[in-house]
């Protein structure tokens, strides 16, 4: 079996490019399944299993006030696992071919109002230094492009290209798209490309976002960043790099665009990734239905 987990491990890695954050929580939630048929067996191994075995796991952490979205993670992890050994012939049959997840309340994610997008960017004073002209660039590549905090971070220098006004994003799984650049997120690369070549020698010199040492930023100073900038003019309790991209695509969506625009410029896969947007959308197309026909406001 451990031949077979670092197959597996191998897998994730080398073919479906897993983060390693991604990469640890898949292979500890196969090791906890692991654990928990062995404590009632010791013989027991992996490849052996049914689902009465999952589901009787799936019962505990459930008993154990785990949270069926959670729950759902992790059986997601052991269906990947066994689609691997069904792929690689460890296995002749998946038990988790028919398994349903359990059921979850939809989040749905509440975006900055386009207000206060825009008293962030336009009214807020940013320092006409690099960090000033770095940070503004940062909250307007979020909002005019609606990118993840790790494709902005993994940004390269030659990712740009100033003649076309576009940028190469790279994706989850190594899928790159291009990106159509705003004239006013133009602007403000072109004015911090600028502040960049003042640096001096760049640690890293082909990333295109940096910090004053010429370092790649972190995950954690884009999550502060945003954070802190957003606390400024918004109450709402989560203001994210993500909320930022779920405002992206209200915005648009409220503005007009249609789905699939919107699923080709966030990057997913389909248009069902994608629709957890229109929740917002459907809220503003009510109030203005409710706004404006002439029903709701008591005609005949």
């Amino acid at each position: 079996m451990v031949e077979s987990k670092q197959a597996y491990r191998d897998y994730l890695q080398k073919e479906k490019n897993y983060s390693p954050l991604t990469l640890r929580a898949y292979l500890d939630d196969v090791s906890a399944f692991e654990s928990f048929i062995r404590d009632g067996d010791e013989d027991a191994t992996l490849e052996e299993v049914n689902y009465s075995h999952i589901r009787s796991w799936i019962v505990r952490l459930v008993d154990d006030g785990i949270a069926n979205r959670s729950v759902n993670r992790k059986v997601s992890s052991l269906k990947s696992f066994y689609k691997f050994l069904l792929k690689t012939r460890q296995i002749e049959i998946n038990p988790l071919l028919k398994h349903k997840s359990l059921k979850t309340e939809k989040k749905v994610q509440v975006p900055f109002s386009e207000k206060e997008l825009q008293d962030v960017v336009d009214f807020n004073e940013y320092p006409d230094d690099f960090e000033g002209v770095r940070n503004r660039l940062i909250i307007e590549l979020f909002y005019t492009t609606g990118m993840r905090r790790a494709e902005l971070i993994g940004l390269k220098l030659n990712s740009y290209d100033p003649g076309n006004r576009t940028l190469k994003v790279l994706g989850k799984r190594n899928k790159e798209r291009i990106m159509p650049v705003l004239d006013c997120t133009a602007r403000v690369l072109a004015e911090y490309l600028m502040k960049r070549r003042e640096l001096g020698p760049i640690a890293d010199p082909d990333v295109l976002i940096v910090n004053l040492r010429g370092n790649k930023i972190s995950e954690s100073f884009v999550y502060r960043l945003i954070n802190c900038y957003f606390s400024v003019v918004s109450g709402k309790v989560k203001r994210s790099p993500h909320v930022l991209r779920h405002t992206f695509a209200t915005h648009l969506l409220n503005n007009g665009a249609d789905l699939n625009s919107v699923k080709e410029l966030l990057g997913h896969a389909s248009l069902s990734s994608t629709q957890i947007y229109t929740h917002s959308s459907l809220a503003e197309l009510k109030k203005v239905y409710g706004d404006s026909h002439p029903r709701s406001r008591g005609g005949s």
